[in-house]
């Protein structure tokens, strides 16, 4: 990768990057069984932390939560969850975060979230709620006992139209009331995540801006995933991915490869560790982990 806006590539003597494991709650018991295994399974990855999602319009708040504690107290991992603004009202959210403190939980995600419908419904205000992730990232900061975190969107975000630059100023916005880093969508195309770290850089933020990695699986669900997120992947990856896609164990191992490819690259360029978007699986996620050379993991 090019060298930008000044920055100099990462040099392997550098500290060994974090790693981190996104998961979703179940929805029944054998869920919530297989999830513990999964957990288990990469705990030999020494994750710095891993996250719980909170699902479309707030559908999974209770399971959030309950879970959130069980993995800190089960698995004796920091356990970062999510909140969305998606219909609930100040002071539901103020209840939800005495929640997260109680069980544990130091490390939020604030989001404004998708609404029920899913990211293309239209939005509906919640009277009494907030509007804006901006909002709940200041909530959570006044409130205090919380290290607060944000998406970003190396692609832009839908509802940007395409303005990079408005992305920036409500990265920056979310900073300054709070948020000490940042986590991004699927990351397919590093140099896109490279401009988004220069350019944060270069405006002065501090923020820690952890890559998404998605190790691909299945090529519709990645092409859906993409449309709902407002992602893109390069042609020529997507081609390839394309090629394989009745190829469930080609496709397999094209998603491991390319995978463990956007982390050498966004590392060299300054990524300070790696998300990992598990889908609740430890197969191809540990394939990825141990191939990476800043690592000292075995298959």
């Amino acid at each position: 990768m090019n060298q930008q806006n000044g920055l100099e590539p990462r040099k392997s003597l550098l500290p060994r990057p974090t790693i981190s494991f996104e998961f979703f709650p179940p929805k029944d018991e054998q869920g919530e069984s297989n999830l513990h295994l999964t957990i288990e399974e990469l705990k030999r990855f020494n994750p710095d932390f891993v996250t719980l999602t909170y699902g479309a319009g707030g559908s999974t708040r209770d399971r959030t939560v309950r879970i959130a504690a069980e993995i800190i107290a089960r698995h004796q991992i920091p356990t970062m969850a999510h909140l969305t603004c998606v219909g609930s009202t100040r002071k539901e959210l103020t209840e939800i975060l005495h929640e997260y403190s109680k069980v544990g939980v130091k490390d939020l995600l604030a989001l404004r979230g998708d609404p029920t419908g899913g990211p293309t419904s239209e939005w509906i205000s919640t009277p009494g709620g907030f509007d804006f992730a901006d909002q709940l990232v200041d909530l959570a900061a006044k409130m205090g006992g919380f290290n607060v975190g944000v998406a970003a969107f190396p692609d832009i975000h839908p509802a940007s139209h395409g303005n990079f630059q408005q992305d920036i100023e409500v990265l920056l916005r979310k900073e300054e009331l709070g948020a000490t880093f940042a986590i991004t969508q699927f990351v397919f195309d590093s140099e896109r995540y490279a401009q988004l770290l220069f350019t944060l850089r270069d405006r002065g933020s501090k923020l820690t801006l952890y890559p998404g990695i998605m190790p691909v699986t299945n090529y519709m669900q990645i092409v859906r995933m993409l449309e709902l997120s407002g992602g893109t992947m390069p042609s020529a990856t997507r081609l390839k991915f394309a090629r394989y896609q009745n190829d469930p164990a080609s496709i397999k191992e094209l998603g491991v490869e390319v995978a463990a490819r956007i982390c050498e690259e966004v590392f060299e360029v300054g990524a300070e560790g790696f998300h990992f978007y598990t889908l609740n699986s430890a197969i191809t996620t540990s394939q990825v982990v141990s191939r990476l050379s800043m690592l000292n993991f075995s298959s």
